[in-house]
């Protein structure tokens, strides 16, 4: 049904030539047909050439070498070299052979000479009868004209050949009437052929057209589908407030980092980020200031952090950052910086400048652990630490014995906020291990 419906569409579109209703797409399909015509006009004008030179050998055996014959050879030679040039000319030019002029001159003369042998060899009618027959046949199948103009030609063939006959040849009326039946049926024939050709050509044409039409479509609509894939799998791996990771990605990539240390021996450390009094911020000044205030910290953390380092959004106004190759010095060396930038330089909207600080809750991937669990959990509770502490600071929560993982004991809390912080931790650390000072 499908094929049916598009041979009606084509259909449709083709005239009574057998050409396309459209100028503009006929001229296409002429353009595109334009070295295919020219290969195929230059075989019929070598075709007319060798038949008017054969057919010079049935003249010499029924006219002999007389006045009569040297015409004849004359004649022949003169059509026979106009077929030649133009088929060389249409070899320089393929465009030649869908020229009306040309093409259109040389049938002319071909025609003319060859009615003008029914005067020089009046008692050969069979082989004119011969000549005319084929050559219409070829003015119907290779001359790559127009139908008007073929059916303008072969008009032209016929009537010219009617009249010679019943003026030079001497025929039985017999054999007179077979001749025309013959001719009236190689015309209907031709005309019936050159029909039926330039459908199928055109329907291929237009069937070859809307594929490639459909091609495009289909190229286009993949091309809209990949990039929505792309957009879908953007929005699924990135949080589009900040643009960092979303939570699910950054646990993605987190264990691909934590493998990856457990199998070469790196350490791998976690710390959780939280900006501090941010209910405040989205109840005093409206989630707008709030959302600018998210994606200002995300930004500058961006800006802090290490090419291999992976942030990501964990919820509400915390986030998340994973540190490959960072033991939990480096991680505090790290999470100072970000706190640094933070607080340095406060949030400045329409003339509202608003302080920002974070706390940062810091703990390493024991070798020992298989998941991200456990460390996260320790480092929530560093913030959590962190914040009851007075927030603005960087906590490190770590086992009490290096390397050896928690098994129950409260774990020992380094907050890092200021030099006075880090003054007083220095001693507590020097002196574990000591008995506890006695009275004086």
């Amino acid at each position: 049904m499908a094929a049916e419906s598009i041979d009606h569409r084509v259909n449709k579109r083709l005239d009574w030539r057998a050409e396309f209703c459209d100028p503009a797409l006929e001229a296409f399909f002429r353009r595109s047909m334009q070295a295919h015509d020219a290969c195929q006009m230059r075989h019929a004008l070598w075709v007319i050439a060798c038949l008017f030179l054969t057919f010079s050998l049935a003249d010499y055996t029924l006219v002999e070498a007389d006045e009569a014959f040297t015409a004849l050879m004359a004649m022949r030679l003169t059509v026979a070299l106009a077929c030649a040039l133009l088929a060389m000319a249409v070899w320089q030019r393929p465009s030649l052979a869908q020229r009306t002029l040309p093409i259109n001159v040389v049938c002319l003369l071909t025609i003319t000479g060859l009615l003008m042998t029914f005067r020089l060899n009046p008692e050969g009618a069979l082989l004119h009868l011969a000549s005319v027959v084929s050559v219409s046949m070829v003015l119907y199948l290779f001359v790559p004209n127009r139908l008007p103009w073929r059916l303008a030609g072969n008009a032209y063939l016929v009537s010219g050949c009617i009249v010679a006959m019943l003026l030079w040849s001497i025929l039985p009326s017999s054999l007179l009437a077979t001749s025309l039946l013959l001719m009236a049926f190689v015309n209907l024939l031709g005309w019936m052929t050159v029909n039926r050709l330039g459908r199928l050509q055109r329907e291929q044409f237009a069937l070859l057209l809307e594929e490639r039409n459909t091609n495009r479509r289909l190229e286009v609509e993949i091309a809209e589908r990949n990039l929505l894939e792309e957009r879908l799998r953007h929005m699924a791996r990135i949080d589009p407030l900040t643009g960092v990771a979303n939570r699910r990605r950054f646990f993605e990539l987190a264990e691909q980092e934590r493998r990856r240390a457990n199998r070469d021996g790196t350490p791998l450390s976690l710390c959780m980020v939280d900006i501090d009094h941010f209910k405040a911020i989205n109840d005093r000044h409206g989630h707008a200031i709030g959302d600018l205030a998210l994606t200002m910290v995300a930004a500058r953390c961006q800006s802090v952090l290490r090419e291999s380092d992976i942030i990501g959004r964990y919820g509400g106004e915390e986030f998340i950052i994973a540190l490959p190759l960072a033991n939990l010095i480096t991680a505090r060396n790290i999470a100072e910086r970000l706190r640094h930038a933070i607080c340095r330089q406060p949030l400045d909207v329409d003339g509202l400048c608003l302080p920002l600080t974070i706390t940062i809750g810091i703990s390493r991937v024991d070798d020992s652990e298989t998941g991200l669990e456990e460390s996260l959990q320790r480092a929530d509770r560093a913030l959590y630490a962190g914040k009851a502490s007075g927030r603005n600071r960087v906590v490190v929560m770590s086992p009490e014995a290096p390397g050896v993982p928690f098994t129950g004991t409260p774990p020992r809390l380094i907050p890092v906020a200021t030099a006075a912080n880090v003054a007083t931790a220095a001693p507590a650390e020097a002196r574990a291990g000591e008995p506890p000072p006695g009275p004086a």
